[in-house]
């Protein structure tokens, strides 16, 4: 990631489909229980559809009943960015990637143990890298986690 450089904006309109755009470059959200990832049961790792950055693992993942895949922390907390986001005339905690800057969500404190947090993230600013194939695309070094 130390190499990665963020694509210009024309290059991200062309990179990305208008909702994974809107999402992860203007704070879109997208519909719930209509998503990608939502009830996505596979082993494997959710990376920035941006940047490719690891974020979520789907030994973290857990049904919500939001909508949304939500996680109780994330992969690679040094890839994670927190700040407070008042968009809903409240103080919320959004969650963006650290490389990319993508919005990926907001993490709220009622998920379940270990954590207590829900990290609820939108489908549209993540790629899904199923176990069997993370050592072809390039995240070799998470295969260990699947492997029993």
């Amino acid at each position: 990631m130390k190499d990665f450089k963020k694509p210009t904006d024309i290059e991200l309109r062309k990179q990305l489909s208008p909702l994974q755009y809107e999402v992860t470059q203007h704070e879109g959200t997208e519909r719930a229980f209509s998503n990608a990832y939502w009830n996505n049961k596979q082993a494997g790792i959710y990376v920035d559809v941006v940047s490719g950055e690891p974020l979520f693992s789907s030994l973290d993942k857990y049904d919500s009943g939001t909508g949304w895949p939500s996680f109780t922390q994330p992969l690679q907390s040094e890839n994670i960015v927190e700040r407070t986001d008042f968009k809903l005339f409240m103080p919320r905690t959004e969650v963006r990637s650290k490389h990319a800057d993508s919005h990926l969500g907001h993490v709220f404190d009622d998920g379940p143990a270990p954590t207590g947090l829900r990290y609820c993230m939108n489908s549209a600013s993540m790629k899904f890298i199923p176990a069997e194939r993370l050592e072809e695309e390039g995240y070799g070094e998470y295969k260990s986690l699947f492997e029993k």
